[in-house]
């Protein structure tokens, strides 16, 4: 029985501590979680703040940085700013072309002219993205056969003798875009114009001062007369000078009818029907 009272007041000291501990405890677990959602709540708020001082000095004209657009309105953007290229750009309306490349007679001509070359060159105006006009210079320079060379030197033609045709245009031609929106399409064109055509028989000699061989016109001929003209072309879209797309690779084939004189004073050829293939760069 003298025991009973250090047993019990052990125990309360027992008791006092292990509830002291439980207590400690227990606010030990709860600081980190406390602090962690302090944190949170504390950047959170800084962020909102930051999004708030960022859109007001952007709304105030400031040099903060603007908010990131969404992908739907880029996409917008882009497809708005292709089009207002072509629409707002100055020279969208003037439309240009440069070519060259070769001659071939048909019909009537083949005894009377072969093969040659072209050059080509054009400016003109876009009506839309379809039509086109165009006023167009174009050389053709095309040899003469052997045989129509010697008749026109009278028969005195050797090694030496030569001749060309060269026929010079300036027409005016309308162009139709068939598939304006595609990288590659085709086009249909066509017009009326002016002609100049002349025939020239040629002797080369030796020599001149200087020891170089030497060549003289022995005989011509020339015509002026309204020409017509049909053709189509195939383009490939390669871009333009400022972003509208406008610039294309084009390729074509016309017909070209002259209703020129007689070409020799036995026959009643009067015609000249050539073939210009043409390679360039329109714009």
């Amino acid at each position: 029985m003298s025991n009973s009272p250090s047993l019990s007041l052990m125990r309360r000291v027992c008791l006092v501590v292990g509830a002291a501990a439980f207590v400690v405890g227990s606010a030990c677990a709860q600081s980190p979680t406390s602090l962690n959602s302090s944190s949170s709540n504390i950047a959170s708020a800084n962020e909102s703040s930051s999004l708030q001082l960022v859109a007001a000095d952007g709304l105030d004209g400031g040099g903060g940085a603007a908010l990131p657009a969404s992908p739907a309105g880029g996409a917008a953007a882009g497809q708005q700013s292709d089009d207002r290229g072509w629409r707002h750009d100055p020279f969208h309306h003037m439309a240009f072309e440069v070519g060259g490349g070769f001659n071939a007679p048909v019909g009537n001509d083949t005894p009377f002219i072969t093969w040659g070359g072209n050059f080509t060159g054009g400016a003109g105006l876009h009506f839309t993205r379809r039509v086109s006009v165009l006023g167009e210079f174009q050389f053709m320079d095309n040899k003469l056969p052997g045989a129509f060379i010697n008749a026109g030197n009278g028969g005195a033609g050797g090694n030496g003798a030569g001749g060309n045709a060269h026929i010079v245009s300036l027409t005016l031609d309308p162009l139709i875009d068939l598939f304006p929106k595609w990288s590659n399409s085709a086009y249909v064109t066509g017009g009326l114009g002016y002609y100049h055509k002349s025939t020239n028989f040629t002797e080369t000699l030796c020599c001149d001062f200087y020891g170089y061989p030497e060549t003289f016109t022995t005989n011509s001929f020339s015509s002026n007369q309204w020409g017509s003209n049909f053709g189509i072309g195939f383009t490939h879209r390669v871009g333009g000078f400022s972003g509208d797309g406008t610039m294309k690779l084009f390729a074509e084939a016309r017909w070209v009818y002259l209703h020129t004189p007689p070409i020799t004073q036995d026959n009643g050829v009067g015609t000249t029907e050539l073939v210009p293939v043409t390679l360039g760069l329109r714009w």
